[in-house]
């Protein structure tokens, strides 16, 4: 039992050492202890990363509901399990208690198998954070429908490519979102994406704005009569372990989106397990991720991972932005909140605004803060520990990849000594390995090449939707034997790993391999600068220079721009060394962003090249005009 909940730093050693010394003992001991299972496994794993095929606990038979709801009914049933924070703060938040979500996951899995929704079919849901949102993808699970969630705020072209990618019948969607003091119309953009999409029947409808909507003759239903007159027991249907949980799309660098397939038993159990000990959950807690479901972070860490250990986990429909910038704030002080999750975009955006927005809030409740979704850069890191933390609370600086369907290097906190912009150890059962371009591993520590996994974990993607040579030549071809995770890292002196940013970001510059990350974070300690994105362009004498994109902060603007130029080179030079200096330095509004925060650095690599002719798919950018006026003031 010790091994599930890690309290002190030799321990963390002793297990991590079992678990990579005999995976299949450490893993098949979580999974008996600590889960409910209709039949046990035959056999824990078998693997082969060159085909690549991996399964774990093959001939196991489970549901993931029932160890996500029905099983904390005897002794939870009264608890929170979902603590829905609306977009408007007046509007009353709502506690559905575990035994409420089973009655509702029940119902909407009724309606869905009304409309012919069977084991194996696909369902595309584009919802907003509504607690909806996760009763859709437990319903769909319950029920051994595969769920495919297009985060909502994608336009109706890359939904209609989600949608026929994965052959959807039914899509769940809402007459409306509220963003902010916006509200969006997503009805109109479903029925935009489905002139695209002929396979599509059924079209469930929650009203959340009470917006004026077309409802298409036979096709268009709205939900909420169907929910009640819906019977609230649903048996949950027995699945395999490898059977599909859910499709999740990720862009890919080159072309059309990658529909990430993640199985049903493996998954349960890794995102149950990091959950636990990432977050040092206890039975009280109040956790928070401000993600949305629509990513991976919220599948694994608002729905699955926290369910399963029968947490309370805050949905929240709102941005940080509105009604001001203290809302975070607000709703860490009103929830009591123990355990809060965030992307370094929205703490950086934090950061620019002034401390009263933090201090007139109480938040000695925090006892875990987190981070994902790319490298917390230092100066935004010690903001975050000083000014939310306190310096009481340790930061979780958390890697891992739709792909990996969890986290794979953390600190765990209370436990592991932390180091700004480190994501420093591998959790529990997981192997890094750093390999150099000619596919040898790196040894020892001071090291940095590129950071593949030697092993397979239990929440590993098994595939590509539709495309297992994609999925083979993506991630296992580039290093024998091993999954490669695109990324770049070094290693420290004490074995801590630095993730320097995506190897498609390193940049050679007179036979230096340049980080992207750390060259931008050296430029965002400027107090000028609000943000900053570097690429490579070619160059006659070094082969690649560097050209650097940059965000003022509202004081900088009215600074002379030549001046500006040398203080951010003179600044790069003194953090990194001359080699790091920057050719270009372009002042711009924005960065072309996808709508999970992480920049489109081929689009800028394109413009710094000059070469415009072909920007390829822009459709899920947040904000596309950005790519205009980045060209018209191109250097």
């Amino acid at each position: 039992m010790s091994n599930y909940h890690i309290k002190h730093l030799e321990e963390y050693y002793q297990v991590y050492r079992k678990s990579v010394r005999n995976p299949e003992a450490f893993w098949e001991e979580i999974a008996e202890e600590h889960f409910v299972w209709r039949k046990k496994w035959d056999n824990v794993l078998s693997w082969d990363f060159s085909k690549p095929e991996i399964k774990w606990f093959e001939g196991a038979k489970l549901n993931i509901t029932e160890n996500c709801i029905d099983r904390h009914l005897p002794t939870r049933g009264e608890k929170t399990a979902i603590l829905f924070e609306p977009n408007d703060p007046n509007e009353e938040a709502q506690h559905i208690t575990y035994r409420q979500l089973h009655e509702r996951v029940c119902r909407m899995a009724n309606v869905l198998k009304d409309h012919g929704v069977k084991k194996g079919d696909r369902v595309c849901i584009y919802l907003p954070m509504i607690p909806e949102l996760a009763i859709s993808l437990l319903a769909c699970a319950r029920i051994g429908a595969i769920h495919s969630v297009v985060f909502a705020g994608f336009s109706s072209n890359a939904l209609a490519t989600r949608i026929n990618d994965s052959d959807c019948k039914v899509v769940l969607t809402s007459d409306g979102s509220y963003r902010g003091s916006k509200t969006i119309d997503l009805k109109g953009l479903v029925d935009k994406a489905l002139e695209e999409c002929p396979g599509v029947h059924t079209v469930l409808v929650t009203n959340r704005i009470n917006g004026k909507v077309e409802m298409k003759e036979g096709r268009d239903k709205w939900l909420q009569p169907l929910l009640d007159e819906a019977y609230a027991d649903c048996v949950a249907e027995i699945m395999n372990a490898e059977d599909p949980l859910f499709i999740l799309y990720t862009s890919g660098s080159t072309g059309r989106p990658k529909g990430m397939v993640h199985t049903t038993a493996g998954y349960m159990v890794y995102t149950a397990y990091t959950f636990k000990n990432t977050f040092q959950y206890r039975e009280e807690d109040v956790y928070w991720c401000t993600a949305d479901i629509g990513w991976i972070t919220g599948h694994s860490y608002i729905v699955y991972g926290p369910l399963a250990n029968g947490a309370t986990t805050v949905m929240f429909e709102g941005v940080p932005s509105y009604p001001d910038f203290g809302r975070f704030w607000q709703v860490v002080q009103k929830h009591k909140v123990n355990q809060f999750y965030t992307a370094p975009t929205a703490i950086r955006a934090l950061a620019k605004e002034n401390l009263e927005f933090i201090d007139k809030y109480d938040l000695s409740s925090l006892k875990v803060l987190g981070s994902v979704g790319e490298p917390i850069n230092e100066e935004a890191w010690h903001w975050y520990n000083n000014n939310v933390g306190k310096k009481m609370s340790p930061i979780v600086d958390t890697w891992w990849q739709t792909e990996t369907g969890g986290i794979m290097i953390t600190p765990i906190p209370y436990v592991t000594p932390t180091t700004p912009t480190y994501a420093t150890l591998p959790f529990i059962g997981i192997q890094p390995a750093l390999m150099d371009e000619e596919g040898k591993e790196i040894k020892g520590n001071q090291v940095s090449g590129r950071l593949c996994i030697k092993f397979p974990w239990p929440s590993i993607a098994r595939t590509i939707w539709g495309d297992h040579d994609r999925y083979r030549d993506t991630y296992f071809s580039a290093y024998k034997n091993m999954y490669f995770t695109g990324d770049g890292a070094l290693r420290d002196a004490v074995g801590y790993y630095r993730i320097t940013g995506r190897v498609d970001d390193v940049i050679i510059v007179s036979g230096h391999n340049l980080g992207t990350a750390p060259i931008e974070d050296s430029i965002n300690e400027h107090p000028a600068v609000a943000e900053s994105a570097i690429v490579g362009f070619p160059h006659d004498i070094k082969g690649n220079a560097l050209y650097g994109y940059v965000i003022l902060k509202e004081f900088g603007e009215t600074r002379d721009r030549e001046n500006l130029r040398k203080e951010i080179n003179q600044q790069i030079t003194e953090h990194i060394g001359p080699i790091a200096k920057l050719d270009k330095i372009q002042f711009v509004t924005g960065l072309p962003k996808t709508r999970s925060g992480k920049i489109m650095r081929r689009i800028l690599r394109k413009i710094a090249s000059k070469d415009i002719s072909n920007l390829g798919d822009t459709s899920t950018l947040l904000n596309p005009e950005v790519v205009e006026e980045i060209i018209e003031n191109s250097l």
